[in-house]
């Protein structure tokens, strides 16, 4: 049986790489004719990705999983060095992108290929860091952590409120940001 955690923890890669990619797709189109609404959105977005995983997400990873992985193996603990310092930069690349929209946002089109060149680099960063999680840590977890061990891994990651998945509890003041993200897609319909 597949821990409560490693579940959550599955569900919000998911979750995260969907917005990277509805951010790259939303910059390729470009704000058209309603800018008003596209740098919304956009920005609706960033700030998801503020505080979600920069806030909710890895400090729990870096806090209550990643040690005890590290601990019992050398692989994932070799992994877990390069994530905890993707982690420790993560933050301000996201805040560096909020500046970059604003940019092209106040300045206009001449600025949307910085914004856009350092989207893609913030992106192939995330879901590499994200594969990588995937490939060596949890499969290690799996196979070294205890009952005890995901006992208390599983109670941290299930206060994690923020998530934007359909049908996943969440706190009610991100229900409209979650309404206001999906419906600012092409189609205008939530995921699910």
């Amino acid at each position: 049986m597949i821990p409560t955690s490693l579940r959550i923890i599955n569900e919000e890669h998911a979750a995260l790489a969907a917005m990277l990619k509805a951010l790259h797709q939303r910059t390729q189109q470009g704000p058209g004719d309603a800018p008003q609404a596209f740098f919304g959105a956009m920005r609706a977005m960033l700030f998801y990705i503020d505080e979600f995983p920069e806030r909710q997400h890895h400090p729990k990873e870096s806090q209550w999983l990643f040690p005890r992985v590290a601990a019992r193996s050398a692989e994932a603990a070799s992994a877990i060095e390069q994530l905890d310092r993707d982690h420790e930069g993560g933050e301000a690349a996201v805040r560096e992108l909020q500046h970059l929209l604003l940019a092209w946002e106040l300045l206009g089109e001449s600025r949307r290929a910085t914004f856009a060149g350092a989207l893609v680099r913030y992106n192939d960063f995330y879901l590499a860091h994200m594969r990588l999680e995937e490939a060596v840590v949890l499969p290690a977890a799996l196979a070294e952590l205890g009952a005890d061990d995901w006992h208390a891994i599983d109670q941290a990651f299930a206060t994690n409120d923020l998530l934007l998945t359909p049908g996943v509890p969440r706190d009610p003041a991100f229900d409209a940001l979650y309404t206001r993200i999906w419906r600012s897609m092409p189609g205008g319909a939530s995921p699910g």
